[in-house]
């Protein structure tokens, strides 16, 4: 179990906020972790993202107990190079969006296409910087960014930690629900801790 502190707030808005801070374990063995801070330090989701499971499918919740759904996140297939997952709010049951990753294109930068409910491509996400020196050196620390309609929506930064992964992201007023563009994030964010968890 965690040692970490954790303030959770239950009526946080995400639609207002624009800077938050992502956090996960170092290494993993049977799921990965991941908290999902505002800039204050306010927890607005929480996720176990399984490890050892023949297709990918997880819950974004609201809270570390679990109690409040938020997200589905599920991958089409279970094989495939060009790997696609449906982003389902669980309240309404609407399609946000779908992440294609594109699997060549990736070995050596992670690149993933944004999808709208109804399939068309609108923007794409893209690790940047030394992606290549990355895949050898893995303490080198990453950023992604987030592109929809030819504008930057969001931002990845990795902060360098001790013991475990922290990421901020800063995002732009966009069409998007923020929520989705928190799960493109976490999306590639999961792309690399797998990348890790396999060397």
């Amino acid at each position: 179990m965690s040692t970490e502190l954790v303030r959770e707030v239950q009526n946080v808005s995400i639609a207002t906020q624009s800077q938050y801070v992502i956090k996960r374990k170092f290494w993993s063995i049977f799921e990965r972790v991941f908290r999902v801070f505002t800039a204050d330090g306010q927890l607005i989701m929480y996720i176990k993202h399984p490890i050892l499971k023949m297709r990918e499918e997880f819950t974004v919740h609201a809270d570390e107990a679990q109690t409040r759904p938020l997200l589905l996140v599920k991958s089409k297939q279970i094989i495939a190079i060009n790997f696609s997952y449906e982003v389902t709010d669980i309240a309404t049951h609407q399609v946000l969006g779908a992440v294609q990753k594109k699997g060549f294109r990736s070995i050596i930068r992670d690149k993933f296409l944004i999808l709208d409910p109804a399939g068309t491509e609108i923007g794409y996400a893209e690790e940047q910087g030394a992606s290549l020196l990355r895949r050898f050196i893995p303490w080198l620390t990453s950023k992604h960014a987030i592109f929809v309609g030819g504008q930057q929506v969001a931002f990845i930064k990795q902060r360098f930690r001790f013991f475990t992964k922290e990421f901020e992201v800063a995002m732009s007023p966009s069409a998007l629900d923020p929520r989705f563009v928190l799960a493109v994030a976490l999306l590639a964010l999961i792309a690399e801790a797998r990348r890790e968890d396999a060397r």
